[in-house]
């Protein structure tokens, strides 16, 4: 592992001094411990770009590392100022992880935070989205879309790259990740299988998944629904003239019963759509962010099963 530090324990000297000096005949060990010296190794410092790949990094590092989030839960990743902790605890890392995949892209702020910090590409810092199959924006062609971790599998392969990166960094804790990892990828494939029997009886016509962004293409191709939107993503206008009319006139044109908004987004365009078709928004969907600490969707886990479960749950009706 980098960064392993010698930390020198200080020499106690332990004692209660009596007339003529000596330590009590009682205190054992204080003699023993003059002149030595403690060595230990620092744990790896490791830096994620946002709560969700933070959420995957704690769950296979555990104690064993040190671990900092920089977009704050609840944030939209696609824009982000970096704070000056960030850019410190981004020097300091041990290795970086970030989505890939247009994600960090919105003002090129991980880019300079990566060049300010001195990092190299794939051997400081790594896309946690390397093995994963894009899906390329409708309005634009050539940029893919971000949001690969609404699909488990895909979330599967983000845990996969960031074991072996840390496995690589920290050799000496590999068995550990790869035992944390095993355990982790279990519960998630558990999940998935059983969301894809459950999504298997919802009706054709019903089978139309409503939200604000279009970030829920890799979900939909998961459970074979269709994904329809008001705009496509983040970082473009949101819930213009032309946007409205086209989703009213799909959702209009569905048997679709219910729609939903992401909890990182502006709810007012949803509402207005919402208003438009005369269908209730069901429920709150997580993207970009896990929940607040303490509340349903804390962990990319509990986000999944959240929107797997409303999901299903609002199409169904």
């Amino acid at each position: 592992m980098k960064n392993k530090l010698l930390l020198l324990a200080a020499v106690l000297f332990v004692g209660v001094l009596g007339g003529c000096g000596n330590p009590p005949a009682d205190d054992k060990g204080s003699a023993d411990a003059q002149g030595t010296a403690e060595i230990t190794e620092a744990k790896l410092k490791v830096v994620s770009t946002n709560s969700i790949i933070g959420d995957m990094v704690d769950k296979v590092g555990g104690d064993l590392i040190d671990a900092h989030s920089i977009v704050p839960v609840g944030t939209d990743p696609h824009e982000y100022e970096p704070l000056p902790e960030d850019i410190r605890k981004a020097s300091e890392a041990d290795v970086v992880f970030y989505n890939g995949l247009n994600l960090e892209t919105g003002n090129g702020w991980f880019d300079k935070l990566m060049e300010t910090a001195g990092k190299e590409e794939n051997e400081d810092y790594f896309a946690v989205s390397k093995d994963v199959e894009p899906i390329y924006l409708t309005g634009n062609s050539s940029q893919q879309d971000p949001h690969a971790w609404l699909d488990i599998s895909n979330g599967i392969r983000y845990i996969t790259e960031i074991t072996r990166v840390m496995s690589e960094k920290d050799p000496e804790n590999k068995e550990a990740y790869e035992k944390n990892a095993d355990a982790y990828i279990a519960a998630l494939t558990e999940l998935d299988s059983e969301a894809k029997k459950e999504f298997a009886d919802i009706p054709e016509g019903k089978k139309l998944l409503v939200t604000s962004e279009g970030a829920f293409k890799y979900f939909s191709k998961a459970y074979e629904l269709q994904a329809a939107y008001i705009w496509e993503i983040n970082t473009e206008g949101q819930g213009t003239p032309d946007q409205m009319k086209q989703i009213i006139e799909k959702v209009r044109n569905s048997e679709v019963p219910v729609l939903f908004v992401e909890t990182s987004v502006d709810h007012r365009s949803m509402e207005r759509l919402a208003n438009e078709v005369d269908l209730p928004v069901h429920s709150n969907l997580f993207t970009d962010s896990i929940a607040k600490a303490g509340e349903d969707g804390d962990s990319y886990y509990g986000m999944m099963k959240w929107n797997l479960e409303k999901i299903h749950e609002g199409l169904s009706h």
